[in-house]
């Protein structure tokens, strides 16, 4: 076969497939990588770090036997750790750190026979729905030059949407998963929280906000990739129930007749764009027509009171991230290392007691407990992933009045504090306002791109009960067979 020609066109599992079988060799596999990465991402500014020669020598050796063995692979480079690879957070105070472990994920990958080409691109300390960084420049939308990709994990996102390679890591803590998912044309899966190994260095993300997994271009991939990472690492706090057999397998299973709840009214906002709307309605007739039970119906919950307490935590969180980033660097934090955001958002953080944390970690864990019974009355939750068509690149990109602002944080006491901060972050709820409620309740949520506007992707968001992937892949396969999506391409690949 012509390789760089068929290259293109394979998911991972195909890839792996043909790769056992001898048609294909690993190092042709990592070599159209390579020559894909060094084509386009001048202009897309996707990868931050580039590892081609030691993934193309790792390619010549005996590689363990896995669905995804030989294929080459991105990580993000936040949340995990690769041995002697930059470990910056996109933070300029970290730009000399360099990893000396694998993390468990990393170890896990590897041990699959994933082949790490490099790392990704985001925002510092994934804190942005842009991903874009004083550190690594602007990333990207390969359907769009002008357009973001996302974030955190856009860099991940426009990588696998320009056809770099099939799948790559990502972290969702807000929605990092699936927002650059809706806007790059792709699958993205957040998993259960702890279903996927956060250590050795952290026991969860974010406070069990954050989740690890992966953006890929087919259901399959994404299932093939959760098996191979998921389950507890030595110490972990917690683990969801295991799964009855390989999410591989579930690909193939049909969903059943579901009773499927939809609504086009935004959970954290109060706006929504006609085309995401629907996208949205769209599904809710596919989905009629494939013989499930459609009813209009969502989760009350208490908008106000769960911004509050998702701004407490991450200001709180972004305190000791700048810290730990300063002692990383082995240096004193200094405001000029990091970007105004950043700082702006540690600043309230500072001001945040342990009684204010503490309060709104109960208050976020209870509303994980009262969207529960929603999920006993319907299996799944369908909703249009972000508010918003990819928007312009800067559009959402946190643009602080540092004067006024560090005024405000110093003056006006920490309730004035934390909604001066939350006034600047709304905009990006607006955009993006059904993600992160189910990073609060901790239920695995998948971005599926079933809608297409001007020549835009649109995600289409389904949520289920707890520790059930198992019925979204089985539901997101059917839905990718009767709608299929895997032959679209950006028009930068035209």
């Amino acid at each position: 076969m012509n390789l760089l020609a068929g290259y293109i066109h394979q998911d991972a599992v195909a890839l792996g497939a043909l790769i056992r079988s001898g048609d294909l060799h690993p190092r042709e596999v990592v070599e159209a990588a390579v020559d894909r990465i060094g084509r386009y991402d001048s202009d897309i500014n996707a990868v931050s770090w580039r590892r081609f020669e030691m993934a193309l020598e790792e390619a010549e050796r005996p590689l363990p036997r896995s669905p995804v063995s030989g294929v080459p692979f991105l990580l993000k480079d936040l949340s995990q750790s690769l041995e002697d690879a930059p470990h910056t957070l996109a933070c300029r105070m970290r730009a000399g750190v360099v990893a000396d472990y694998d993390s468990a994920l990393v170890a896990r990958y590897k041990a699959a026979g994933l082949l790490i080409v490099g790392q990704t691109t985001s925002p510092e300390f994934g804190a942005s729905p842009e991903t874009r960084s004083s550190l690594f420049g602007i990333t990207r939308n390969p359907w769009d030059l002008e357009r973001s990709p996302g974030g955190s994990s856009g860099g991940s996102a426009a990588a696998v949407a320009a056809r770099y390679l099939p799948a790559a890591h990502a972290s969702d803590g807000g929605g990092s998963i699936r927002i650059p998912a809706s806007m790059c044309g792709l699958v993205g899966l957040k998993p259960t929280r702890g279903r996927t190994p956060k250590g050795p260095d952290a026991a969860e993300g974010w406070f069990g906000l954050s989740v690890e997994h992966a953006v890929t271009r087919t259901v399959r991939d994404s299932a093939a990739l959760l098996d191979v990472s998921q389950g507890p690492d030595p110490g972990a706090p917690y683990y969801p129930p295991p799964p009855e057999r390989p999410y591989l397998a579930e690909v193939t299973r049909r969903p059943g007749s579901l009773r499927i709840a939809i609504s086009t009214e935004p959970m954290l906002s109060d706006h929504m764009d006609i085309q995401c709307v629907r996208a949205a309605e769209t599904t809710a007739g596919m989905l009629e027509e494939l013989g499930h039970r459609v009813t209009e119906a969502r989760p009350e919950v208490d908008s106000a009171l769960i911004k509050e307490a998702f701004w407490t935590m991450i200001a709180a969180d972004m305190a000791c991230t700048i810290d730990a980033a300063a002692r990383a660097a082995g240096r004193r934090p200094s405001e000029d290392r990091f970007e105004t955001a950043s700082w702006l958002i540690g600043l309230v953080g500072r001001r945040v007691t342990a009684g204010d944390f503490i309060t709104a970690l109960e208050y976020i864990r209870n509303v994980g407990r009262s969207t529960a019974p929603f999920f006993d009355t319907y299996d799944v939750f369908v909703e249009p992933t972000i508010a918003r068509r990819p928007w312009k690149s800067g559009t959402l990109y946190p643009a602080f009045n540092k004067r006024m602002a560090k005024a405000v944080i110093r003056l006006g006491g920490r309730r004035k504090a934390l909604s001066a901060i939350a006034r600047q972050g709304e905009p990006a709820f607006r955009a993006v306002p059904n993600t992160a409620l189910w990073n609060v309740t901790g239920q695995p949520s998948m971005s599926l791109p079933l809608h297409w506007d001007g020549g835009l992707p649109i995600g289409v968001q389904f949520t289920t009960r707890y520790a059930d992937e198992a019925l979204l892949f089985r539901l997101a396969a059917q839905l990718e067979r009767a709608c299929p999506w895997i032959d679209r391409l950006p028009p930068i690949l035209a």
